[in-house]
């Protein structure tokens, strides 16, 4: 953790009066470019963002896997805390089931179904070759939703 995530964990945990050696469950930021990064926690502080999607299979044995209740710091493209976020349902459903409702809630694009899939199905193919795995319409997916407790208002 990096002593600018560290200290505004820290206000955090204070803030809201938890114990103090309690650890966010993760720190990252979205997409994989810094200008992707940047616009998807842009949209997390406004509250358009709500949801991610991650496959659940690709998971190392020893990586956290989210679940409801973690606290997780996400970050900017150049790797600064820009909010804190709690998450408040896992599901796990294949990647063709997943729904409108959850495309919109990752509030991307035009929100629609059709365009959660004309990103995402490029970035799981790609992350599954890089598994030495295939990605197929079946794949196990992990939809996450979760709401900011604090951000930084200056990003707004």
């Amino acid at each position: 953790m990096t002593p600018e995530v560290s200290q505004y964990w820290q206000h955090f945990i204070e803030q809201q009066q938890l114990p103090p050696d309690l650890q966010p469950a993760e720190i990252y930021s979205f997409g994989n470019t810094e200008q992707m990064a940047n616009e998807l926690a842009r949209l997390v502080i406004i509250g358009q963002k709500t949801a991610t999607t991650s496959a659940i299979e690709l998971y190392e044995p020893d990586e956290h896997v989210p679940h409801v209740g973690d606290y997780n710091v996400i970050l900017d493209g150049r790797d600064r805390p820009v909010a804190i976020t709690k998450t408040i349902m896992c599901t796990i459903v294949k990647y063709n089931q997943v729904d409108a409702e959850h495309a919109f809630l990752e509030g991307e694009g035009d929100r629609t179904l059709a365009y959660w899939r004309s990103v995402h199905e490029p970035f799981f193919k790609a992350e599954y070759a890089e598994a030495g795995q295939v990605f197929t319409p079946t794949i196990a997916c992990l939809c996450e939703r979760f709401e900011v407790v604090t951000e930084r208002r200056e990003l707004r």
